[in-house]
């Protein structure tokens, strides 16, 4: 690490998201000279709470590449998380954000002189999907270009895919489930993410290299409904989606958003298998379980 890290800028794109705050909150915390990317629609309430934490807020949208480029002047390093899936505002979409406006903002960070970006991804997934090949469009001219990157392909997040957002309802003990929920996935903390994103900054072990990222244990969804289950005191009430549901609402999708959404569900009901082997020799530190993720949620403590 370079002596000089504590005071080279990062850039974060993204950074009114759950990721993107918790992102920028651990920058912070490790005392790093925090700015990140917001639009003039941004929610004021998740501006003022960057602010408050002591990040400078620059303005500038993925879709506007002039406003990129003053955004991005002087900064040192980017991290992007940016997506139109959860968040979305008027003109956005798979198309415009996380396709063609994350490539505009590689493209400014090559032209400005970063020297490291950083991009959250998602471990490939079999389906052929709107969002999957955004991300691998990033991937690609990141690893064509002359800048220092880290690609971390994730895993489906707890603090998402375990919520009553998708389905998940803790609160009141009911749970849907794609597929049959017997095929293990690797539940992986948004928190443990933005650690390993933050870890990866001036970290020549991280240099020009792609790490898939999962959670410390493989855990199929009707485990994960059990150990609430035993947590909390009560038994669920389960739904099941079918495979073939999943993939008719996949194949008769009219925009690129809803096709997403279906593929990851399926994705879901597949199961996934990622190798943290040479990952865990570059972020050894501990990893949240599901366990802790039960532990933290219920008292209304979600991230």
């Amino acid at each position: 690490m370079s002596k000089n890290s504590r005071n080279q800028s990062v850039l974060v794109v993204g950074s009114t998201g759950y990721l993107g705050m918790e992102i920028c909150r651990q920058l912070v915390n490790a005392g790093k000279n925090v700015k990140a990317l917001v639009r003039p629609t941004s929610d004021p309430v998740k501006v003022n709470a960057l602010q408050q934490m002591g990040v400078e807020t620059r303005e500038g949208d993925l879709k506007n590449t002039a406003s990129l480029k003053d955004a991005i002047d002087g900064v040192d390093s980017v991290i992007s998380t940016a997506s139109s899936t959860l968040s979305r505002q008027e003109g956005d979409s798979i198309e415009s954000v996380d396709d063609n406006g994350q490539l505009n903002l590689v493209q400014a960070a090559m032209e400005s002189g970063v020297n490291q970006f950083i991009f959250i991804s998602f471990y490939p997934i079999s389906q052929q999907f709107s969002l999957q090949t955004a991300k691998r469009k990033v991937e690609k001219k990141l690893m064509g270009s002359k800048l220092n990157y880290t690609i971390l392909q994730s895993g489906f997040f707890m603090e998402v895919w375990i919520s009553p957002a998708v389905g998940f309802d803790f609160p009141n003990s009911k749970v849907t489930i794609y597929g049959e929920g017997k095929n293990k996935l690797c539940w992986i903390s948004l928190v443990d993410v933005a650690a390993i994103a933050v870890a990866s900054l001036d970290n020549e072990a991280a240099r020009n290299s792609v790490f898939q990222v999962g959670g410390p244990e493989a855990m199929s969804p009707l485990e994960v409904v059990k150990i609430f289950e035993n947590h909390i005191g009560n038994p669920f009430a389960v739904e099941y989606v079918p495979i073939a549901a999943l993939q008719a609402q996949k194949t008769s999708a009219t925009e690129s958003l809803g096709e997403s959404f279906a593929a990851l569900m399926l994705a879901y009901a597949e199961g996934d298998n990622i190798d943290m082997t040479e990952t865990r020799k570059v972020y050894p530190f501990r990893l949240t379980s599901v366990m802790d993720y039960v532990q933290r949620v219920p008292a209304g403590q979600q991230v």
